[in-house]
């Protein structure tokens, strides 16, 4: 296992290192380099920029529309992006629907659907967790019934990231009753433009609603947004989410983090404490770990050996790391890091000082990712399913 770069492959990250320094819009890069907030528009901006060059479905094969690169060439397309301060690529469509409609759904959803995500256009949110239904996924309510031509769609989703901004929203339901839960959910794909559908945000302690309640109120969905077969839903879900929790483990923002953390540090005279810095030596020793951990799939995934499912483990150091360095970032700042405080801002480490317009704090930053060790399967249950893998059930 050789984890160094070819030449080939560094030529190919000094070629996106290059067009991302050229394309990436200043005002942009400066927010999130500031973890400013992001608005939809911001978001929607970058993604038809990537759209335009073809490289926002960048790990899609070359026969959907994509580049057709290999997991290195994604790998340093991920990091090169994040490094330079591009948004997070909101991953709802190009990274986690999109894998499905290719895998499962049928030629005519493939040109229906595959286009819009593919140049930005579209913009795609999920609709898993309910009310008593978040890491058992199984045990989801929400009810859609066959009438002919369509299904009538009763029920609830929650925790639904960025849904005040979706346009399609693709949804478990459930469309039968009867044998073991998993049995009887299916896929669906709504628009949610649809006569009854209601999306009501959620204010979490940031000031923010990032996430909101989605209702569906006897919602008319065509039986033709239904991928592959009733019922089946199940094991496309478990598909979808090995892409979900890969993701979440997000190394490049980590080492992103990292760099802002030891400005922070620096700038606040914290960082010649050598108990502060042995923390931050720690955390960045974990990065390096996690990275490490990222390139053996990818090296293994390049040489055509099946590697261990590590998707679990991915999720869960890679969210314990955000939490960690968020933490770092608090206790560096001290007492600027409280939110609201104008003071904190103008130390430059909370952004502008036009809050509520354009600022994320880092008492916020905080708390809003106390989230990344729950959703995407929460990291007790992946513990769980890491030990029956190696142990054996």
């Amino acid at each position: 296992m050789d984890l160094n770069f070819t030449a080939e492959e560094l030529a190919f990250r000094h070629e996106i290192r290059d067009w991302v320094a050229q394309n990436l819009p200043a005002d942009i890069s400066r927010k999130v380099h500031g973890a400013l907030r992001l608005t939809r528009e911001d978001h929607q901006r970058w993604a038809r920029i990537l759209g335009a060059r073809g490289w926002l479905g960048w790990g899609w094969p070359q026969q959907f529309g994509g580049p057709g690169w290999n997991a290195i060439q994604k790998h340093l397309f991920e990091e090169e992006l994040a490094m330079a301060g591009a948004p997070r690529v909101v991953p709802f469509g190009p990274v986690m629907v999109a894998p499905v409609i290719m895998a499962f759904g049928n030629a005519e959803q493939q040109r229906r659907f595959l286009p819009g995500i593919a140049s930005g256009e579209v913009w795609w949110s999920q609709g898993y967790s309910e009310p008593g239904s978040g890491s058992d996924l199984a045990s989801v309510k929400c009810r859609a019934e066959r009438r002919g031509s369509h299904y009538l769609v009763n029920g609830q989703k929650t925790w639904t990231t960025l849904g005040q901004h979706g346009d399609w929203i693709f949804c478990l339901v459930r469309t039968s009753t009867e044998g073991k839960p998993q049995t009887g959910i299916s896929f669906l794909l709504i628009d949610m433009k649809s006569p009854g559908v209601q999306v009501r945000p959620i204010v979490l302690m940031d000031g923010e609603p990032e996430v909101n309640e989605v209702f569906f109120d006897n919602v008319e969905v065509p039986a033709d947004n239904l991928i592959g077969e009733e019922n089946k839903g199940w094991t496309y879900a478990k598909h979808l989410l090995s892409h979900e929790r890969t993701n979440i483990a997000d190394v490049n923002r980590a080492k992103r983090e990292l760099e802002r953390l030891k400005r922070i540090a620096k700038a606040e005279g914290v960082y010649e404490d050598l108990r502060f810095r042995d923390q931050i030596a720690l955390l960045e020793v974990d990065i390096v770990a996690l990275e490490m951990m990222v390139l053996r799939v990818l090296s293994a995934e390049k040489s055509g050996k099946q590697s261990l499912d590590v998707a679990g483990l991915l999720k869960i150091r890679g969210s314990e790391i955000q939490q960690r360095y968020s933490e770092l970032m608090m206790l560096a700042a001290g007492p600027l890091a409280r939110a609201h405080v104008f003071e904190a801002m103008d130390a430059g480490w909370q952004g502008d000082l036009a809050f509520p317009a354009g600022i994320l704090p880092l008492a916020s930053t905080y708390f809003n990712l106390r989230k990344t060790t729950i959703y995407g399967g929460s990291n007790e249950v992946q513990r769980n399913i890491v030990a029956q893998t190696v142990l054996g059930s």
